[in-house]
This record gives structure tokens, sequence and C-alpha cells, in this order.
């Protein structure tokens, strides 16, 4: 994907921050309040779910490999890997971020889109090499996540303000994976 696909889709999640009720987010305060804006103003229901194999449609997913999301566009519901979301906060919300973006640039037509983990989590620099490049979608979700979740404004303002990279991670609410590639983009 280059710069200018990329600068798009911040667009289209900048968009989407702008259309936001101030009575569900004031455009500033940390952390984005990813959930209650899929929720009150998608009208999306999220789940957290133990088993998402379980969905109706999901292909059987290969040896060992898991789904860490999905989205139920005919049923208008996000499911997130229960167990995930419990050991690892932040990467529930940047998973709802990445199912938000395929509702926003990729359901028309679709009844279903299944993520496996590595879809969804971004890979370190020293791994990155290792995985095979991510489908075109899975690549633009994951930048409208990280774009709903860290805009580019406020990640400028707050590293800045405090460069401690875990009280970034905190006040964004963002996995280390997540706010590392964001700061590589946008810093």
């Amino acid at each position: 994907m280059d710069a200018a696909e990329q600068a798009e889709i911040e667009a289209r999640a900048e968009g989407v921050l702008a259309t936001v009720p101030d009575w569900i987010w004031n455009g500033d305060e940390l952390p984005v309040p990813v959930e209650a804006i899929v929720d009150s103003h998608f009208g999306l229901l999220v789940r957290d779910v133990a088993d998402l194999s379980r969905a109706p449609g999901c292909p059987e997913p290969a040896a060992g490999q898991t789904l860490s999301g999905l989205l139920l566009a005919a049923r208008g519901e996000i499911w997130v890997n229960r167990a995930e979301a419990r050991e690892w906060p932040g990467r529930r919300r940047f998973t709802i971020g990445h199912e938000l973006g395929h509702w926003v640039m990729h359901r028309t037509g679709q009844q279903s889109l299944f993520c496996r983990r590595a879809q969804v989590e971004p890979a370190e620099p020293e791994d990155a090499g290792a995985r095979p490049p991510l489908p075109v979608g899975e690549q633009e979700a994951n930048v409208f996540a990280a774009a709903l979740m860290m805009p580019a404004h406020l990640i400028r303002a707050e590293y800045t303000r405090d460069q401690e990279f875990n009280g970034l991670c905190a006040r964004f609410g963002a996995s280390g994976a997540a706010m590392s590639r964001r700061l590589r983009n946008v810093v």
C-alpha cells in the first residue's frame, strides 16, 4: 500500500471521527472510545465470544490458527475473541477498530469478514519479514483502526508533550505493537 492510499484511509477515519457526536467523544479526550463509537454511532453490537469459529459461515481455521475478530455485516455485529480481549485490552480495541474499518470500507456485498490473529495484530519490526504480506483489505482495515484509535494530530500532540512509550500506550489504550507502528508512520 502506498502513501497516497494510506492518506486516503487516514482521511476516511478522520471523517468518521468528525461525525461522532460530542456526547460520545469530544475530539480530544483519550483514549478514543472505539467501542462507544461502534455501538452508539454505528449501531453495531460488539460481542466478546469464546469460540469465533462458531460464527455463521466461518471457514475452518488452519491448525494452530485463531480468529481475533469478525464482522457479521448482515447481522450488524462485531465478534471479538474473548480470551484475547481479556489478556490484551489494547488488541481488543484495535480489533474492534479493524472490524469497523471493514464495515466502513468493505461491507458492500459482504455477509461476513473473518480476521485471523496475524491479520489484526500489527507485525513487530523484527518479525515483519517472516509473515506473508496481508491481503489489501486487511492492510486497509489495520490503517483505519490505527487512525481511529490514535488520530494523527493527537499522536503528534501527545508525543510532543511526553515521549514516554508506555505512557503513550496507556493514554491511547493501545498495544505496544500498534503504538510502535503508529509512531513510525505519524511522528
